[in-house]
């Protein structure tokens, strides 16, 4: 039976997929860290828990050694719109605390890491329309900045140690469970939100603004395929491109109009529409399906659907 850490466990992804691997392999065998505990009614608070800064390497070492943890995914990071708000906190974050988790997988021999990438990656001198599994990367945020060199990082470490690294380059992330959290992509969460509770929404990209997205139940799946497959298998390791859907703001806008007619869009682009434009609008995936088999299961219509049903029954609308 594995034992499994998983860092950031209290952010978007973090909390979606722990439960499920607590499903997979026992409760009692997922521990969750995050530098906050959680309230009671997050999905994070059913198993065991620690407070954890992964600035922290002695803490990660500790908590990797006296809980004799073999698996690690490693979702702890500062995303966009907060990074540039921040940029030295998310380099600590992002880069050093990526190195910190390396370094004790290293020294511990934990039989498999995984870190998510982003589409973040990707910068304006890349094609947009697909972008390729290999380009040129050249970001224009730091957390585009500290994704690329987490992602060679994590490459050197499986070349020159011998150490299982994977991770996936994420689309947007949409969720039905977890609010925003300061990402460029969020729009197309925090549109639902307030579509379900207000029926306005003060979009901060422009309509045309077209980026990949993907639902959370593919998330998780892509991640959890990606740590199953053979590694004999895989060309990568570290930088997957993984696409679900790609939809403009306007047309998701549409789409929630057809379940919540009364839905009035506006748009009001602001600092983080810089950075949509210097991302790409849809990713060239044919090696993650070609490598482990990787193939979306929601559609935009089908992930509106159940995004507008999970949270008119949670606001009782």
């Amino acid at each position: 039976m594995q034992r499994v850490l998983v860092t950031g466990a209290g952010g978007q992804i973090g909390s979606e997929l722990t439960p499920v691997l607590r499903k997979r392999h026992g409760t009692s065998n997922v521990i969750a860290t995050d530098i906050r505990r959680p309230d009671g009614a997050s999905p994070v608070a059913s198993g065991p828990f620690e407070i954890a800064d992964v600035r922290d390497r002695e803490r990660i070492r500790s908590l990797v050694a006296d809980l004799r943890i073999d698996t690690i995914y490693h979702m702890a990071a500062i995303l966009s719109a907060t990074g540039e708000a921040h940029p030295e906190l998310a380099w600590e974050v992002n880069v050093s605390g990526w190195a910190n988790v390396l370094e004790v997988a290293r020294e511990r021999s934990v039989e498999r890491v995984f870190c998510p990438s982003s589409i973040a990656v990707f910068g304006p001198e890349t094609p947009r329309d697909p972008a390729p599994q290999l380009t040129v990367l050249r970001p224009t945020t730091m957390y585009g900045l500290t994704k690329v060199t987490g992602e060679l990082v994590g490459d050197y470490y499986v070349h020159r140690y011998g150490l299982d690294v994977r991770g996936l380059r994420y689309p947007g992330i949409i969720s039905s469970e977890t609010p925003p959290g300061g990402g460029t992509t969020d729009y197309a969460v925090d549109i639902f939100y307030q579509a379900v509770q207000t029926g306005r929404y003060a979009c901060f990209v422009r309509p045309d603004t077209v980026l990949p997205m993907m639902y959370m139940p593919d998330c998780i799946h892509a991640t959890l395929a990606l740590m199953d497959a053979d590694f004999k298998r895989l060309s990568h390791h570290c930088d997957y491109n993984v696409a679900g859907m790609s939809f403009s703001a306007e047309e998701l806008a549409a789409e929630i109009k057809k379940l919540i007619p009364s839905f009035v869009c506006e748009y009001a682009p602001d600092f983080r529409q810089a950075i949509a434009d210097s991302w790409p609008k849809s990713l060239d995936d044919r090696l993650a399906r070609d490598e482990w088999d990787w193939r979306p299961a929601f559609t935009l219509a089908t992930m509106t659907a159940d995004m507008v049903k999970r949270l008119g029954r949670r606001f009782g609308k």
